[in-house]
C-alpha cells in the first residue's frame, strides 16, 4: 500500500537532513505505530504519505514515496484527499466549518457524495466517537479533547483506504483514547484500512500495533521486538526490563501474569514518602474513593493520631515495618501540608509562610472549556476538613461559573499550599481548562470566590497578576508570538526582569537541540511546548498553571520536565496541572483532583484517589495491585 524509496528531506533551514535514506514498505490492512524522541522526524514521515511533505511545507525530497500506486511526487495533496485522510498535531488547524456535524460532512461534500451516504456516515461517526451530543455545537466551545475527536472523525467519514494521525490521542481522557483507538483497529481488521500513527503515549497504543517503526533509523518490525530496542517505551516495558522478564510484556494483562515473584520481593515495603491519607488541603471528597463496583480502595494500613503513616507499624502488606520515610527520621519533620503526598515529588526540607516573591514578570495565556456528560468513577462525601497550617496560595469557594448556557463550574471547593503540586483530571470537557483560565483572571465566576494569594484574580491588574500566577494554555503557540527561538527567550528574559539566556538554558534543558533561528510554528508540538514552558517558567510566578503539560513530549522530556517541576515545588512554589497523563499524575502530584460535570467529586493523596479508579491508575499499580506502587522508578529503588 506504502512504498518508501530511498526517501531522504531535508528543509531549506536545517543543515542535516530530517529523514536519510528510508526504504521500507508497509503492507494494506497494517496498523502501524511511529516511535521515537521528539524530533527525529515522525511527522515529516507522515506528511510524506499525505503529500504536504514538501508540497505544502518547502524543503528538499529525494527518492520516491507512493500510496496505493500514486507518487506523491506528482500528486499534490489534492490529487490524494480520496485516498489519504490526515490529522495533525494540532486539531484546531484542521477545521473548516463551525459546527461539529458540518465538519464530519464536509469531507464528503468535497468529494461529491450522495447525501444518503453522507447522512449515514455522519451518524456512524458520531456515535462511534462518542459525539452525538455535541453534533450541533460549535466547535470553538469544545475542550482540547473533543476537538481532537471530531478532527478524527472528519477523516473517518470518507473512508479513505490510508489514515495518517499524529498524537491522535494526546488530547484525549484514557476512555476516550481506547474508544478511538478501537475504532481504528476496527477500520483495520474488518474494512483493511492502513493505519499510520505517531504517538509518544506508548502505554496507550503499542498493544494495538501490528508493527513498529523505529525512527530515526526506519527499523520497523513486531511490537514487542522493537520495544526490546527503543529508547522510548511505556512503563510496563520499563517494569518488564527491570525484571527481566522475556519476552516483554506489551500489556498489562501480559504482565500482572507474570509479576507473582515480583510482588514476592516488593512483599513488605513501602514507597518512600507514600502518605496515604488527604492532606489538610484536600477538600473530604472521595477520601475513600469508591469503583465502578462499588468496592474502596486498599486500606492504606497503621496510622498514627495525626493521620500518617506510621513507619513503626506493621504495613498491610506483610508484618515488616516499612521504611522509615526521611520525614520520620529528621527531627524538624516539615508541616504536613508540605509533606509529600502519594508518590509524587519530595517534600522541601522547609518552606515559607508565604509564596516566594517571583524575580520579575511573566506571560500566561489560555482559554477556557467546555464541560462534557456521563458518571462519575467515585461516590461524593464531604467531611469538614482540617484547618490549614499556613494560608494557602491558591483557594476558591463555592466557585462556579457559566459559559452561554453550559454550566462549566459548579461549586468549586479547592485549596493549594506553596510547595504543593496538584493533577486536575477527569473525561474531556469536565472543567479542567476553564478552572485554570478562571484562577488566571480570564474568565470571571459567575458564583463563588477566587483568591491568588489573597487577590481575586479576574479584578487584579495584569502586570501585578503575572508577578503571582503564570499559565501554559493547551496551545502553546498562544504565547509565542516572536519570530524565532532566540526572539522569543529574549522577550521572555526582559518580561521577567532575569540574567539574559534564562529562557534559552530552560528550553535547552527541555528539549536541546532546538535551534535559535527556528520560528516556533516549525518547531514539532512537544518543541513548541517546551519552548512555552520556557517562557512562563523563566518568571518563577509563585502559582504555575500547566494544561497538558507533557501534549507532544517524549518519555526522556517528560521526564526533564518533571524533575524541574520537583525543583520548583521544592523551592516552595505551587504547581497545578491539568493532564490526562495518569503516568505523569502518579509520579508527580502530591494530590490529584478529579472533576465530572464541573465539580470536585474527589480530592486526596495520589496513591489513594488513582489507584482505586481503573480508568486513571497508571500501569504499574494496575500490574502490582494491591501492593502501593505507582511508578517503576519507585520499584527500582525498593529493589
Amino acid at each position: 500500500m506504502i512504498r518508501f524509496e530511498n526517501v531522504s528531506m531535508r528543509y531549506e533551514e536545517d543543515a542535516e537532513p530530517t529523514l536519510r535514506n528510508v526504504d521500507l514498505t508497509i503492507p494494506e490492512g497494517e496498523l502501524v505505530l511511529l516511535v521515537g524522541p521528539s524530533g527525529v522526524g515522525k511527522s515529516t514521515l507522515l506528511g510524506a504519505v499525505s503529500g504536504l511533505v514538501p508540497h505544502f511545507t518547502g524543503g528538499t525530497l529525494t527518492g520516491r514515496v507512493t500510496v496505493d500506486g500514486r507518487d506523491t511526487r506528482t500528486h499534490p495533496p489534492r490529487e490524494l484527499a480520496d485516498l489519504v485522510g490526515t490529522v495533525g498535531q494540532d486539531p484546531s488547524a484542521h477545521f473548516v466549518t463551525d459546527t461539529v456535524e458540518d465538519e464530519l460532512a464536509y469531507g464528503m461534500e468535497s468529494l461529491g457524495l450522495a447525501p444518503g451516504v453522507m447522512r449515514r456516515r455522519v451518524e456512524e461517526t458520531l456515535d462511534l466517537l462518542g459525539l452525538a451530543e455535541l453534533r450541533d455545537r460549535p466547535i470553538a466551545t469544545l475542550s482540547g479533547g473533543q476537538r481532537q475527536r471530531v478532527a478524527i472523525g472528519s477523516v473517518l467519514t470518507p473512508h479513505p483506504k490510508v489514515l495518517v494521525l499524529d498524537e491522535p490521542t494526546s488530547a484525549l481522557d484514557p476512555s476516550a483514547a481506547e474508544d478511538v483507538l478501537a475504532v481504528l483497529q476496527r477500520l483495520v481488521h474488518d474494512l483493511g484500512t492502513t493505519v499510520l500513527l505517531a504517538e509518544h503515549r506508548l502505554e496507550r497504543v503499542v498493544q494495538y500495533a501490528d508493527q513498529v517503526l523505529l525512527l530515526p533509523d526506519a527499523v520497523m518490525g513486531p511490537p514487542a521486538d522493537i520495544m526490546s530496542v527503543s529508547p522510548v517505551h511505556p512503563p510496563v516495558v520499563s517494569l518488564g526490563r527491570l525484571a527481566g522478564w522475556d519476552p516483554l510484556p506489551l500489556t498489562v494483562r501480559d504482565a500482572r501474569r507474570r509479576a507473582t515473584p515480583l510482588k514476592a520481593r516488593l512483599e513488605g515495603r513501602a514507597p518512600a514518602g507514600l502518605l496515604p491519607h488527604p492532606s489538610p488541603y484536600a477538600q473530604g471528597r472521595g477520601g475513600t474513593p469508591t469503583s465502578r463496583n462499588g468496592g474502596s480502595a486498599p486500606d492504606p494500613g497503621p496510622q498514627t493520631p495525626d493521620g500518617l503513616k506510621n513507619p513503626a507499624l506493621p504495613t498491610p502488606e506483610g508484618s515488616d515495618p516499612a521504611p522509615p520515610t526521611p520525614e520520620a527520621q529528621g527531627s524538624d519533620p516539615a508541616p504536613p501540608a508540605f509533606e509529600a503526598r502519594g508518590s509524587g515529588g519530595r517534600a522541601p526540607e522547609s518552606v515559607p509562610a508565604a509564596a516566594p516573591p517571583p524575580r520579575g514578570p511573566g506571560r500566561s495565556s489560555g482559554f477556557g472549556k467546555g464541560r462534557g456528560g456521563g458518571l462519575s468513577l467515585f461516590r461524593r462525601r464531604r467531611t469538614q476538613p482540617t484547618p490549614p497550617p499556613t494560608p494557602p496560595l491558591l483557594l476558591t469557594d463555592g466557585l462556579g461559573v457559566r459559559r452561554a448556557r453550559v454550566e462549566a463550574l459548579r461549586r468549586v471547593d479547592l485549596q493549594v499550599a506553596p510547595g504543593e503540586t496538584v493533577a486536575l483530571m477527569g473525561r474531556n470537557g469536565a472543567g479542567k481548562s476553564t478552572l485554570l483560565s478562571t484562577l488566571v483572571g480570564m474568565i470571571e465566576p459567575t458564583t463563588g470566590t477566587v483568591r491568588i494569594a489573597g487577590r481575586p484574580p479576574h479584578s487584579t491588574p495584569p502586570r501585578e497578576l503575572i508577578r503571582q500566577v503564570g499559565l501554559v494554555p493547551q496551545e502553546p503557540r498562544d504565547l509565542l508570538y516572536a519570530d524565532t527561538v532566540a526572539a522569543e527567550c529574549a522577550a521572555a528574559d526582559a518580561d521577567a526582569g532575569v540574567t539574559p539566556g534564562t529562557c534559552r538554558a530552560l528550553v535547552e534543558e527541555l528539549l536541546p537541540g532546538v535551534a535559535d533561528g527556528t520560528h516556533p510554528r516549525d518547531l514539532s508540538e512537544g518543541q513548541r511546548l517546551a519552548l512555552a514552558l520556557a517562557v512562563v517558567l523563566t518568571g518563577r510566578p509563585p502559582l504555575l498553571l500547566l494544561d497538558e503539560p507533557t501534549r507532544g513530549l517524549d518519555y526522556a522530556a517528560k521526564a526533564r520536565l518533571v524533575a524541574h517541576l520537583r525543583t520548583l515545588a521544592a523551592d516552595g512554589h505551587a504547581i497545578v496541572l491539568a493532564t490526562h497523563d495518569v503516568e505523569l499524575a502518579a509520579e508527580l502530584a502530591h494530590r490529584v483532583v478529579i472533576i465530572a460535570d464541573g465539580e470536585v467529586v474527589a480530592d486526596g493523596p495520589t496513591a489513594e484517589v488513582v489507584v482505586s479508579s481503573p480508568a486513571f491508575s497508571p500501569q504499574v499499580a494496575k500490574i502490582l495491585a494491591p501492593q502501593p506502587w505507582l511508578t517503576v522508578e519507585q520499584v527500582e529503588a525498593a529493589l
